[in-house]
């Protein structure tokens, strides 16, 4: 009996069970309750009704995490490569090269 108790999904259920019940009692103790008539309203640096909504840009994010992604990875793999693979390392630094010329493009 105690090895089927603690089999992964029986103790994913006991908990899923145990937190249900603590999410179920403690709701009531909850700040987050929606009360008043501006309970479900938008809100955004504690100001109501904001006309200017800023919404961020990632647009020039996102070109240099893909670049340390790469670099990340080729450096790893031209690391790692054993001595006897040569083509392997110039074949990661071409197509690494590649995709530099790809992603700074203008």
């Amino acid at each position: 009996m105690e090895s089927i108790i603690l089999t992964p999904p029986i103790v994913i259920l006991i908990f899923i069970v145990l937190f249900s019940l603590c999410s179920k009692g403690l709701g009531r103790y909850s700040h987050l309750a929606i009360k008043g008539k501006h309970g479900l309203d938008a809100y955004a640096c504690g100001q109501r009704n904001f006309q200017n909504y800023v919404n961020p840009d990632y647009s020039e994010f996102f070109p240099l995490a893909f670049f340390f992604t790469l670099m990340h990875v080729f450096t790893l793999v031209v690391a790692t490569a054993p001595y006897d693979a040569q083509l392997l390392p110039a074949a990661y630094i071409a197509s690494g090269i590649l995709a530099m010329v790809i992603i700074f493009r203008r």
